[in-house]
C-alpha cells in the first residue's frame, strides 16, 4: 500500500460493515486495511470517520448510514452516538440481535483461540427492554466537577444527566446535580434490598457500607467496595445455573476458585452437608473479609486468602471445582494445578470470550470435554456476554 494510501484521523470513507468482532466493533476493509468500527451493523453499507490509527490498528465510528440493517434501532440513550458516552457498544441495535452478534462472538472465539467449535444460546434476563439493570456503577468526574463517563478508548469525561443502565434506586439524576470536587471517581452501589451506598476512592461518603443481599433464599452481608455481580439478576441466575450444572453431591470436596465474598460458596455448603467441604480461594481483601465474617459460623467452608495459582497448590484433594475468575481468565498454571486435583466436574463462569476460549483449551488438552455451555446476557447493550460451562472427564 502506498502511504499515501494510508487513512489517517479525520478521514471520511464509504465501507461496508463485516462480522462483528470481539469488544464491541464491526470489521470493515478499506484498500486492504483492516478498519475496526463502533456504531455500525454487519450487512450495512455506512459512512465511517476514522477515530485512531497505529501501525496495526485503525479504528472509526459510522457517521452516516447509507443502507440500514433491519436490526438497527434508536438509541434510547441521548450520549449514545459518536463522540459520546463509551459505556454502551450495541444500543443502535435491536435487543434480540444483540444476543445473536454476543452469540458469533463466543462462536468465533471458541474456534479460533480454543480450536474448538461449539454452539450455543444467548438468553436474554429481565428486564428484557435491556435497562435499568446494573447495581453498581462507577462514574467519573469532569473538570467542571459534573458527574460523567468516559469517552471510548479515552480518558475524556462525557458529562451526564442520567444513565439508562442504572437501577432506578441509585437516583443518578439527583446526584449529576450536584458539583464536585477534584478527580476521584464516584462508586454507586444498590442491593437486592434496595440500600444505596455512595463512595468515592473506595472510601463510603453515604449510605450503609455493608449491603444486604439476597439470592435465591440465602442472605449475604457484602461491603460496598466488593465485587458483587452489576446485574440485578445475574447473582440468581448464575447460581441457579452454576448448581444444577455441579450437581454435587453429600460429601464433595468442592474449590470455589475467585470466589468472592462467597456467592456460589453458600449456596453449594448447603448441598454438600456436614461430611462435604468447600473452599473459597480470593486474593481481594475485602471479599475475603465479607466470607470470613458471612461464613465464620460455618464450619464446612474455609476462606483461603491469596492468589488462586497459589492456594490451590495447597489443596490435596477437590472432587468438583467452581472458578468465576476477572476478564483475564484463570491462565495456564491454575488450569494445571485443576487438572492435578483432577475432579469429575468443573463449572467455569466468565465475563470474556477470550480467555474462556484459551482456557477452554487447556482443559481440553487435559483429557476434559464441553458438556454443556450456555450465554446470558447480563450486559444488555454492551458488546459483554457472561457464560457458563461445564466441563466433564470422558
Amino acid at each position: 500500500m502506498q502511504e499515501a494510501d494510508r487513512l489517517s484521523v479525520g478521514d471520511r470513507v464509504t465501507v461496508e460493515i463485516g462480522n462483528v468482532a470481539h469488544g464491541g466493533h464491526f470489521i470493515a476493509r478499506h484498500n486492504g486495511q483492516v478498519i475496526f468500527v463502533r456504531h455500525g451493523i454487519t450487512g450495512e453499507k455506512a459512512v465511517i470517520e476514522i477515530t485512531s490509527t497505529s501501525s496495526k490498528v485503525v479504528r472509526a465510528d459510522v457517521v452516516e448510514v447509507l443502507e440500514a440493517s433491519p436490526a438497527r434501532v434508536e438509541a434510547p440513550c441521548s450520549y449514545a452516538h459518536p463522540g459520546g458516552c463509551g459505556g454502551c457498544d450495541f444500543q443502535h441495535i435491536d435487543l434480540a440481535f444483540q444476543r445473536e452478534l454476543k452469540r458469533r462472538v463466543v462462536i468465533e472465539q471458541f474456534s479460533r483461540l480454543g480450536g474448538i467449535e461449539i454452539d450455543l444460546d444467548v438468553k436474554g434476563v429481565e428486564p428484557l427492554n435491556g435497562l435499568r439493570w446494573r447495581t453498581r456503577m462507577d462514574f467519573a468526574v469532569s473538570p467542571q466537577g459534573r458527574l460523567g463517563l468516559f469517552g471510548n478508548r479515552s480518558n475524556d469525561v462525557v458529562e451526564v444527566e442520567d444513565c439508562l443502565l442504572a437501577v432506578e434506586e441509585m437516583k443518578v439524576s439527583e446526584i449529576a446535580t450536584r458539583k464536585w470536587n477534584g478527580k476521584d471517581r464516584l462508586e454507586l452501589a444498590v442491593s437486592s434490598k434496595g440500600q444505596v451506598n455512595l463512595s468515592r476512592a473506595g472510601r463510603s461518603i453515604s449510605g450503609a457500607t455493608e449491603l444486604h443481599e439476597e439470592v435465591n433464599g440465602l442472605s449475604y452481608r457484602v461491603s460496598a467496595v466488593s465485587f458483587w455481580q452489576g446485574h440485578k439478576r445475574a447473582p440468581s441466575t448464575l447460581v441457579t445455573e452454576a448448581m444444577q450444572l455441579l450437581a454435587l453431591q453429600d460429601g464433595d470436596i468442592v474449590c470455589d476458585l475467585y470466589g468472592g465474598a462467597g456467592l456460589f460458596a453458600a449456596a453449594m455448603s448447603k448441598r454438600v452437608g456436614s461430611t462435604g467441604k468447600v473452599h473459597l480461594i480470593e486474593l481481594d481483601r475485602h471479599a475475603t473479609s465479607d466470607a470470613k465474617k458471612g461464613f465464620a459460623l460455618t464450619k464446612n467452608v474455609e476462606v483461603h486468602v491469596g492468589r488462586v495459582e497459589n492456594e490451590l497448590k495447597k489443596i490435596a484433594r477437590s472432587t468438583v471445582i467452581l472458578l468465576d475468575p476477572p476478564r483475564t481468565g484463570a491462565g495456564k498454571e491454575v488450569v494445571d494445578q485443576m487438572l492435578r486435583l483432577a475432579p469429575r466436574t468443573i463449572v467455569y463462569v466468565s465475563c470474556d470470550p477470550a480467555s474462556l476460549a484459551r482456557d477452554a483449551k487447556y482443559l481440553t488438552e487435559g483429557g476434559y470435554s464441553i458438556s454443556h455451555i450456555v450465554g446470558y446476557d447480563l450486559f444488555p447493550m454492551t458488546s459483554h456476554v457472561e457464560c457458563v460451562v461445564q466441563f466433564t472427564r470422558p
